[in-house]
Formats: structure tokens, sequence, C-alpha cells
């Protein structure tokens, strides 16, 4: 389909928070509906659209770990299984708003998952499916941003969209503490590294560079907003 989009694939990066809605911890149908929409805009207006999602609303890795006296990699892999279940929540919530979407993982679970093979995402990806990825990059002590990157790199996503909740961009500070806190629109990625912002991991920030692949950090929240990037509409903030 030839189409006059800014970003004709894109990869997602969602975290688990975003699946919380109200509750405490969980999955909550509302807002992977609302996401499942959005992903469905996209596709429609003829965008190719890969997916991480975090597992944040089910197992917080290193802090939840410590509490149950668990090692990090042990708490890494139960939140590698956290993100497959969000992602086959996703899957459901796409299937049933009859967007085709394959989820394939890092870690073996064949009954419920394919296994991550390249070729075959962007095979997926050229036939218009949305391709979840979960299960990190299967090692510990990786970040689902780091696997965000390393998976935008691998199928050769022309940008990586970092999807926050509540906040529509990266600010000087933080704007839910300091009212000052000034947004900025445009960014290098050796900002990210030197200033140490906490906006993603700055392996994830490095392998982007080092592939060239544009970070726009957006609010999910925000109606349209995948769309709007996808129509080269400046929102969020663009770090290149």
């Amino acid at each position: 389909m030839e189409t006059n989009l800014k970003y004709k694939r894109v990869l997602i990066k969602i975290s688990g928070e975003a699946l919380l809605g109200e509750q405490q911890f969980g999955i909550d149908q509302k807002p992977v509906q609302k996401i499942a929409l959005e992903l469905k805009k996209a596709i429609n207006l003829g965008a190719q659209v890969a997916v991480v999602v975090g597992g944040g609303n089910i197992f917080r890795g290193m802090r939840n770990s410590a509490k149950l006296g668990m090692d990090q990699a042990s708490g890494d892999y139960v939140g590698m299984l956290a993100t497959v279940m969000n992602a086959i929540a996703l899957q459901s919530a796409l299937n049933q708003i009859d967007v085709p979407c394959r989820v394939q993982s890092a870690l073996a679970i064949n009954q419920v998952a394919e296994p991550y093979i390249r070729y075959r995402a962007i095979r997926h990806l050229e036939k218009g499916r949305v391709v979840i990825f979960a299960a990190g990059t299967g090692n510990p002590f990786f970040t689902t941003d780091t696997a965000a990157a390393l998976r935008a790199s691998e199928i050769n996503a022309e940008a990586m969209l970092m999807a926050k909740n509540g906040v529509d961009g990266v600010y000087t500070d933080d704007p839910k503490i300091n009212p000052n806190a000034k947004k900025i629109e445009k960014m290098a990625y050796d900002d990210i590294i030197k200033n140490e912002l906490k906006v993603m991991d700055t392996s994830a920030c490095a392998l982007c560079k080092q592939n060239n692949i544009p970070i726009i950090v957006f609010d999910f929240d925000a109606e349209d907003g995948i769309t709007k990037i996808l129509n080269s509409e400046k929102i969020g903030t663009y770090i290149s």
C-alpha cells in the first residue's frame, strides 16, 4: 500500500502501567481496549506496527524481587512472563476489533505465542498484522526499553514511539512535582545519556542512536497520538 505517512514502520513501547486503569495491579480491560483502538487507527492508515509492552502492572522486577527474597535474575524472568500475559490480553483486544495480530515471545511458550523469529516478524508486518514482542530480550538484567530498541533495530523500524502515561514529552524536571518544569520539544540522544534523564534506559537510547532510529516520547492518553505522529504532526518530544 502506498502511503504518505512520515513513518511506514514503527515500534511502539507501552509500559505495563498503561494497562492498570484504576486498579493498583493487574489488567484493566478499558485501557487495553483503548490501546487496541489506537493501534487499529494506525493500521488503517497503512502503517506497519510492532509493539513491546512492559509487565510492571503485574510484577516490578528488582523491587518485588527484593521483597520476596528472590535474586534479580529470577525476578526478571517473572517480569518476562508478566509481559507475555499483557501481550496475550492486548492480542485478544485486537482480535475482537478485527485487527490481525501475532505475539512473538523471546521465551519458548509455544502453546500461547510464536517464538521470536526476525524474518517471520517482518513478514507479519508486511501482511498488515500487528506484532507484539513479549518476554523482553529473553535475558535477565535487560529492561523492556532495551528490548524495544533491540526489536526496533532488528525489524528496521523507522521510529520508536515511547508511550507515556499522563506526560506529553520530556521535561527539564518531573512536571508532576515541579510546576516550573519546561517541556523539551527536540533533543539529541546524547542529552538523554549525559543528563541521565529518566525517559528510557541509556542502553536503549544508545542502541537507537547507533541504528539511527528517532524516538518520539508522547502521551498515550491523548486521543489519536499515534496517527498524529504518523501524519507528521508535532507532538511530544522528538529525540534524534
